[in-house]
C-alpha cells in the first residue's frame, strides 16, 4: 500500500468473530502536509444493524464472563499497546496532526485507562441492605449487586481517537457489556489498531472477539447504532449540537454525554501571576488548542490585569509552532482547513465586534498561529463557544466574585480553574463554579483519568474515568430474601 502509515491490523471491519469488507474507502491524510496517511475502510448502516446483532447475541455470556477473564483480556490489551507505544504516537502524529508531546500523552494516558478498567473488574461488588428498619421487613435479607446494562455503543472524537475510545471500550469489556465502537471518520486508525489488539487479548483469555467491534462512517452509521433498541447505553464524545441530537434520537436508551465547553481560567489578586501566565500558555496551546478543556477564557481581577498581560506577554515566545513530528513543536495544523478557517473567522469577528488582537490571528504555512484576543464583547462565538483551536480570550473584571459570575454565564460547565493564594478564595470557587470540576492553581484541562470526569449543563451528563463509567454502564438489582419457608407478614 502506499502512504506514511501500514496497517498492522487485517483489512476490513472487525465486525463479529471475523474482519469483513467494508463498502467503501476513505483517505487519512496528514493535516500538517496533506500527504496520504493511509486508506481507512468506510462502514454503513447496514453493517452497524450487523454490529448491533453480534452484540445482541453475546449480550448474555458477557455478563457471565468470570471477573477473571475480563481482567485479563484488559490487563493483555495494556500489555499489546505498551509494546508498541512508539508506533501508536507517531500514528496519532500523522492522523490527527497533533504534536508528538500530545500524542505521547495521549498514548500513557491510555495505558493508564486499561490498567484502572483492569482493576476495576476486582471492585465491581454491591452491598447488604438493612431491610428490617421497618417491622415488615423483619427476618428478610436484602443486598444489592450491579449488573451489565447490556450493548454499549462509543463513540470518539478526533481530537484524541486512541484514548477517548480507551474510555469507551475499557469500561464496557470490565462491566460485562459487548461494545460497538465508532471513532471520528477523520481518524479512524489508531482506534482500529486499538480494537484489534483488545479481541486478540479476549481471544487469548478464552473470551469471544465480538465482544469488542468497531464502525467507521458518517451520520447514517452513527444514527443507525444510536438509535437500535436492542442498545443498553450510547457513550458519546463531541459537539454539544450533535450529543443534544443523540440523546434526543437515542431515547429512552441510556446517554452519557462528554460535550464541549469554553473552559475558564479566573486570577485573582491574590494569584501568582506568573505561575497563572504559565499555565494559560500550557493549558491554552497544547494539542494546538483542540481540546475541549483547553484554556479558552481567562478572566482576571483588574488589580493584577496589567502585571498578568506582561507576564503572559512575555511567554508567548516560548510557544513552538510547525511540524508536529518534532518534539518541540507545541502548535500545529488543525484538523483541517475548514476547522482552520472557522477557528480564524471568529478571530476576525471578534475583533471586529470590539475586541482587540494581542497576538497571533493569522495562518501562515496554513497553521493558525498562537492567538490571545483581549476584551471580547459577549455575543462573540470566540467567548461565548467552543474555539477549538490555539485561541485564548482575556477579560478584566472588578473582583473574584465578579470572575465566578462571568464563568457561570457560559452554557458550558466543564473544567475550570482559579489561581489564588488564598484557601478561602479557592473553596469558595468550588462551591461557586458551576463545572464538573475545579482546578485550583493549575491548568483547567488537568486531567487524571482515574477521577470522575465529566460536565454540567450543555456539557454533557455522566462521568468517565473507569470506576465511574463502570458504574455508569451497569444496573443496581436489588435482591431481597427471606431465608424461612414459613408465611412472612404482608409488606
Amino acid at each position: 500500500m502506499t502512504g506514511l502509515h501500514r496497517i498492522a491490523h487485517p483489512a476490513g471491519l472487525p465486525i463479529g468473530e471475523e474482519w469483513v469488507p467494508a463498502p467503501s474507502s476513505t483517505e487519512v491524510r496528514f493535516p500538517f502536509s496533506g500527504e496520504l496517511v493511509a486508506e481507512a475502510p468506510v462502514g454503513s448502516a447496514e453493517l452497524a444493524t450487523q454490529a448491533v446483532s453480534c452484540a445482541a447475541g453475546l449480550r448474555e455470556l458477557a455478563a457471565s464472563l468470570p471477573s477473571h477473564v475480563r481482567r485479563a483480556a484488559l490487563t493483555e490489551a495494556h500489555r499489546a499497546v505498551a509494546e508498541r507505544r512508539a508506533e501508536f504516537e507517531q500514528l496519532l502524529v500523522l492522523e490527527t496532526g497533533k504534536p508528538l508531546v500530545d500524542c505521547r500523552v495521549e498514548v500513557d494516558r491510555t495505558l493508564l485507562t486499561l490498567t484502572t478498567a483492569a482493576e476495576e473488574v476486582a471492585r465491581l461488588h454491591g452491598e447488604t441492605v438493612p431491610l428490617d428498619l421497618l417491622p415488615s421487613g423483619e427476618g428478610l435479607l436484602g443486598f444489592w449487586v450491579r449488573r451489565p446494562i447490556g450493548v454499549v455503543v462509543g463513540i470518539a472524537g478526533y481530537n484524541y481517537p486512541l484514548l477517548l475510545a480507551s474510555h469507551k471500550l475499557a469500561p464496557a469489556l470490565a462491566a460485562g457489556c459487548p461494545v460497538v465502537v465508532k471513532p471520528a471518520p477523520q481518524t479512524p486508525l489508531a482506534t482500529l489498531w486499538l480494537v484489534h489488539l483488545v479481541r486478540e487479548a479476549l481471544a487469548a483469555a478464552g473470551a469471544p472477539r465480538g465482544l469488542v467491534q468497531l464502525l467507521t462512517g458518517g451520520v447514517e452509521v452513527g444514527v443507525a447504532l444510536t438509535t437500535d433498541r436492542r442498545v443498553g447505553a450510547v457513550s458519546f464524545t463531541g459537539s454539544a449540537a450533535v450529543g443534544h441530537q443523540i440523546a434526543k434520537d437515542a431515547a429512552p436508551t441510556k446517554v452519557l454525554l462528554e460535550l464541549g465547553s469554553n473552559s475558564a481560567l479566573v486570577v485573582a489578586e491574590d494569584a501568582d501571576v506568573a505561575a497563572a501566565a504559565d499555565a494559560v500558555v500550557r493549558g491554552g496551546y497544547y494539542a494546538s488548542g483542540q481540546a475541549c478543556i483547553s484554556v479558552q477564557r481567562v478572566v482576571v481581577v483588574e488589580a493584577v490585569r496589567d502585571a498578568f498581560l506582561d507576564a503572559l506577554s512575555m511567554r508567548l515566545g516560548d510557544v513552538v509552532v510547525g511540524d508536529p513530528r518534532s518534539p518541540e513543536t507545541r502548535v500545529s495544523a488543525l484538523i483541517d482547513e475548514r476547522s482552520t478557517e472557522r477557528v480564524r473567522s471568529w478571530v476576525d469577528a471578534a475583533v471586529a465586534a470590539g475586541a482587540t488582537l494581542v497576538r497571533g490571528g493569522e495562518v501562515r504555512d496554513g497553521v493558525l498561529q498562537p492567538t490571545v484576543l483581549l476584551d471580547v464583547p459577549d455575543g462573540q462565538l470566540a467567548w461565548d463557544e467552543e474555539v477549538f483551536g490555539p485561541v485564548v480570550a482575556v477579560r478584566s473584571v472588578g473582583s473574584v466574585d465578579a470572575a465566578f459570575e462571568a464563568v457561570n454565564r457560559s452554557r458550558y460547565g466543564l473544567h475550570a480553574s482559579v489561581f489564588t493564594s488564598s484557601l478561602d478564595t479557592a473553596f469558595r470557587a468550588i462551591d461557586r463554579i458551576e463545572t464538573g470540576g475545579v482546578v485550583v492553581n493549575e491548568v483547567p484541562g488537568f486531567r487524571s483519568d482515574v477521577m470522575p470526569y465529566g460536565g454540567v449543563k450543555d456539557s454533557g451528563v455522566g462521568r468517565e474515568g473507569p470506576r465511574f463509567a463502570i458504574e455508569e454502564l451497569t444496573v443496581t438489582r436489588m435482591a431481597i430474601i427471606r431465608p424461612s419457608t414459613g408465611r412472612g407478614s404482608p409488606p
